[in-house]
């Protein structure tokens, strides 16, 4: 039976617009496979134009003149709607999620709930953009200070969360009252295109949002544009401060998201059930390939440390690796066969160094296997704080285990990559539990729990130290700030002339 290939449009405001007939000449378009299935190509995309771009800027700003005076509140009940609407799109989109991505269709329905729960929160927070009021230097006058939009946001996300990432920036961004223009990365384009899509489907007006596919030099292009005043990324490091220098020189507003290198520490006191738990979920759900993930086990050497090991090694080899739509997959394909072949290096790599393999390290082959990017759940022991595999980022199913001989050590090695996203620890005693969250260098700190599972609550706010970011934060009410600018007003309400007065 041959395969239907859907050839999609971008989306410029409302409007479903193929480039190569607006360009007046054929436009190139990028495929993306299943990367479970490599013979399945799940649709091919517009390599989008500097063209594209302008055409939907122009509708940006003339939606912004009218969406930013918008209440507040009306506002929000576009985000009430889209949120009934993914609701009710819950598995069809969770389906998307996981051909475009791999993984597990478990994990695909807890992000779509994510993307409802986030447009639920800032729905709400369309009744909460407080400002704050102050006391004058003098008689008969009022200081207030409110928030406002700032306009055309450029928003360029990574393919590991296709769905979730960009909720947390298109929530906040349009309930504050700014326009968006979304770039989806080339390697998950479908599930931000059933975003925006349902946008509009919810009462957004024409213009407010767009969707514009292509590789990194198109996001190069919507970094640089002019009009574009805000710019948020979720993506790697040298990308990261690329884009950050731009926004320096043009004096743009910028939000960063970018790697991770996280740990968990356990100590000898630690519950060793939970702790098992704790590991396997954190470095092996979605295949690893979270910021977050939990690619560190940093473990005081005890009487039981050997054998935890032992144990750790026989669950993960008991995981089920295959096909994210199998309900019993527990972890899924990574995202092409090219980053297989970098996280195989850094096996390879640290096994030469003198890293004991205790299990996993190979490319999965065979009937289930052969047509995807599949990689064994890996365990590599006798790491030391200062190889490759314990300070750079894998972005895979492997985890390194650091021994320590104690808890000072270990907040020592943990703190000792360019990383400050996710740390986590092990513990009974809530002294060192407390002393450790105080000393973390990162942005997310767990006690007893892995270092994955953000949640999108008014204090639940996502984002890291050092080289993960620049200090911005997404999810919760802090993520306002990034979409919001501040003024503030004086009245003078003495009715009557003063004399002038030194600032």
């Amino acid at each position: 039976m041959q395969q239907t290939i859907t050839t999609f449009k971008n989306n410029i405001g409302g409007t479903l617009t193929d480039s190569s007939v607006r360009a007046g000449s054929p436009s190139p378009y990028f495929e993306k496979y299943n990367p479970a299935d490599k013979n399945e190509l799940l649709g091919k995309f517009p390599k989008s134009s500097q063209k594209d771009l302008d055409e939907a800027v122009k509708e940006a700003k003339k939606a912004f003149e009218i969406w930013r005076y918008t209440p507040a509140p009306k506002r929000a009940e576009v985000l009430y709607k889209a949120a009934e609407i993914t609701r009710d799109q819950k598995e069809e989109l969770s389906k998307i999620l996981t051909k475009e991505t791999g993984k597990p269709i478990v994990e695909a329905r807890g992000e779509i709930q994510e993307v409802i729960d986030t447009y639920l929160f800032f729905a709400g927070e369309g009744r909460r953009i407080y400002g704050l009021t102050g006391q004058s230097e003098l008689r008969d006058k009022s200081i207030i200070t409110i928030r406002q939009p700032i306009g055309i946001c450029g928003l360029i996300t990574a393919w590991n969360f296709p769905s979730a990432v960009p909720s947390w920036k298109i929530a906040p961004a349009l309930v504050s009252g700014n326009v968006v223009i979304l770039k989806p990365s080339k390697d998950a384009p479908m599930s931000g295109y059933k975003l925006v899509e349902n946008l509009y489907k919810a009462g957004l007006p024409k213009g407010c949002a767009s969707i514009l596919f292509g590789t990194g030099e198109f996001g190069d292009l919507i970094v640089r544009h002019p009009d574009i005043k805000v710019i948020s990324l979720t993506g790697s490091v040298e990308v990261g401060k690329q884009i950050y220098e731009t926004c320096g020189k043009m004096l743009k507003k910028c939000a960063l998201e970018l790697g991770g290198k996280n740990a968990i520490i356990a100590l000898k006191d630690a519950n060793q059930d939970l702790l098992l738990d704790g590991v396997l979920w954190g470095a092996f759900g979605t295949t690893g390939q979270r910021c977050t993930s939990t690619s560190r086990l940093i473990i005081q050497k005890s009487d039981w440390s050997d054998t935890f090991i032992e144990k750790l090694a026989n669950a993960a080899k008991k995981l089920k690796v295959g096909n994210g739509l199998n309900e019993s997959t527990q972890v899924g394909p990574v995202i092409t066969d090219s980053h297989r072949n970098n996280i195989h290096g850094f096996v390879e790599r640290a096994t030469k160094a003198g890293a004991k393999l205790i299990c996993g390290g190979n490319k999965l082959t065979g009937k289930e296997f052969d047509n995807g990017n599949f990689y064994e759940p890996t365990i590599i022991s006798n790491v030391k704080a200062d190889m490759e595999l314990a300070c750079t980022e894998v972005f895979g199913p492997v985890l390194a285990v650091i021994p320590v001989k104690d808890e000072l050590e270990a907040i020592k090695v943990a703190n000792n990559v360019e990383y400050g996203l996710s740390l986590s620890i092990y513990t009974k005693d809530i002294n060192i539990a407390m002393k450790a969250a105080n000393e973390f260098e990162s942005g997310i700190v767990y006690i007893n729990a892995p270092t994955i599972g953000a949640e999108c609550g008014g204090a639940a706010a996502f984002g890291g130290w050092k080289n993960t970011g620049n200090g911005t934060r997404e999810g919760g009410v802090m993520a306002l700030d990034t979409y919001t600018q501040y003024k503030t007003v004086y009245i003078d309400y003495s009715n009557k002339l003063q004399r002038a007065q030194i600032d």
